[in-house]
């Protein structure tokens, strides 16, 4: 008969791949896709919509916009992609804690069946407004699902592949981001007729996600943790992990529901109260920068306004939809890479090696577009190679590793409010970018891309000196890391990493997790 501890090790290597494979497919394909997906089918359509809004304003007051005019109302539908997101990330925390995980992901799709409908009728109605509030909408979704599916995932997975898992969202990100580019070409959906079917097939992810996502389970630790249900989150530990239960993270969800208890945060954590706790200031502060850099870096400009960067690279216009597609493949390329590497090589290697890499590509983008100015040979093309290895270096690293770190470095009453703080911060950033960038191209020229140096610069060097490593780490161990990379020390380190809390011992509430592990059926997987 194998001890639990083998069967844990080795049971679970071998039984989370479909149960935990088709959660995470079901709930991502509706959840961060979506954001990637809606950040680059706006961009092939980009002459169309903008004719569709001067036809709008010559049919109700018989005179066509003014360019700078149009170009405000342009960039003000695509800036309201990122003002939806900056709410959704604020609606995101309630939903999740009051709904939970699961729900919140299915419930979210409304937004997306609603703009949708809206997209579909603009042209008949002669609205561009209805343009604008369907981005808006999608944009909650957007941002809804940019904080609840990584709680959802990082919750979910096994220790073992809780980086991974967590980083898979990232992949489902990158993947919408070329899938778009792939449907928004002009022998497609990104024509004259059918951009706006373009614009609304974001409702087909969604449809897929709300026919599956319910067959799979709730997150184990929402269910412990936060409704109190032990049976529930047992049963849902089973189906994701083959029939068996991880008895090291069965304990330490107990542990953390015990401090949760002792400690009477379990339902009093506030934005006001996250801000205020000296505790975890550190921990907020670093995603916070984090959370922000990974908008400020510039990356996502390049799918806002992918026509600009390579026009400004000299590639000709008709071959500008094909290059944009080599840099949705870029960022899914990497991020592929970086979910098989991340156990590996670890979290802050990989955010930190990504800024430094993003840094090294702007400062050889910026000499090449100030060479190609000066009409030198070949520069075109290592300009729009520089492009692309900076794109492969934000998905590295920085596109993932960001959205895991509040699932990480929080316990389970402040990580929701965290994922606000988190996503309020980077769609506030995505908003700013998206605004001020094409100025920043008409200001800047051949340095429009120094801005980003400076981000990727100082982001780089506080993340590597305020962050710790938290792979394969206990939440009491990455808290004891950061009070000690910022010189903090905390009496009551002692008593949360000795609460006595075993698997045959009596928890305070009076309950035995010893007797729910002798179950017939888990007695029986331990003897297969």
């Amino acid at each position: 008969m194998r001890s639990t501890g083998d069967t844990e090790g080795a049971g679970s290597r071998k039984g989370t791949s479909r149960t935990l494979a088709l959660t995470i497919c079901s709930a991502a394909i509706g959840g961060t896709f979506q954001y990637g997906y809606n950040i680059s089918i706006i961009n092939s359509p980009t002459t169309y919509i903008q004719n569709f809004i001067n036809s709008s304003c010559v049919e109700r007051w018989g005179t066509a916009l003014e360019t700078t005019q149009l170009t405000f109302v342009w960039t003000f539908i695509v800036s309201a992609f990122s003002l939806g997101g900056f709410f959704g990330a604020l609606l995101g925390g309630p939903m999740a804690v009051r709904l939970g995980r699961k729900s919140s992901l299915l419930l979210n799709n409304s937004f997306l069946v609603i703009g949708a409908v809206l997209v579909l009728t603009c042209r008949l109605a002669k609205s561009f407004e209805m343009l604008i509030l369907a981005r808006f909408l999608v944009g909650i979704n957007s941002g809804v699902s940019m904080n609840v599916q990584p709680m959802y995932f990082g919750e979910s997975a096994p220790k073992h592949l809780r980086g991974a898992v967590a980083f898979s969202s990232a992949v489902f990100t990158a993947f919408g981001i070329f899938l778009g580019q792939i449907v928004g070409l002009s022998v497609l959906l990104g024509t004259e007729p059918h951009w706006h079917y373009l614009l609304a097939s974001n409702a087909l992810p969604g449809l897929i996600q709300l026919v599956t996502l319910p067959w799979f389970p709730e997150s184990p630790r929402y269910l412990l943790i936060d409704r109190g249900d032990r049976e529930a989150c047992i049963n849902a530990l089973k189906r994701l992990n083959n029939g068996k239960i991880p008895v090291s993270e069965m304990e330490e969800m107990l542990q953390e529901q015990e401090q949760l208890n002792s400690t009477a945060l379990k339902c009093g954590v506030t934005i006001w109260s996250l801000f205020r706790n000296r505790d975890l200031r550190p921990q907020l502060r670093t995603v916070m920068v984090a959370s922000s850099a990974m908008m400020l870096c510039g990356n996502d400009s390049i799918y806002f306004y992918a026509s600009y960067i390579f026009l400004q690279a000299g590639i000709p216009p008709q071959n500008i939809q094909y290059v944009t597609i080599g840099t949705g493949a870029s960022e899914l390329t990497a991020s592929i890479l970086s979910n098989i590497l991340i156990e590996r090589v670890g979290r802050r290697g990989l955010l930190v090696g990504g800024y430094s890499l993003m840094c090294c590509w702007t400062i050889v983008f910026t000499a090449a577009l100030v060479l190609q100015s000066q009409k030198v040979a070949g520069m075109s093309y290592l300009s729009m190679a520089c492009v692309f290895s900076y794109i492969l270096s934000f998905g590295l690293g920085p596109a993932g590793v960001t959205g895991i770190l509040p699932a990480e470095i929080f316990d389970q009453a402040a990580r929701p409010v965290a994922y606000m703080v988190s996503g309020s911060l980077l769609w506030l950033s995505l908003f700013a970018v998206g605004m001020l960038f094409p100025f920043i191209v008409s200001g800047l020229g051949n340095f429009c891309f120094l801005p980003f140096l400076a981000v990727c610069l100082s982001s780089a060097v506080f993340l590597g000196l305020s962050l710790p490593e938290t792979k394969g780490k206990t939440l009491a161990e990455i808290t004891a890391e950061f009070d000690q990379k910022n010189g903090l020390k905390k009496e009551k380190q002692d008593v949360q990493e000795n609460i006595p809390i075993t698997l045959n011992g009596q928890l305070h509430d009076g309950g035995s997790f010893g007797e729910s592990l002798t179950e017939p059926d888990c007695q029986a997987n331990d003897k297969a």
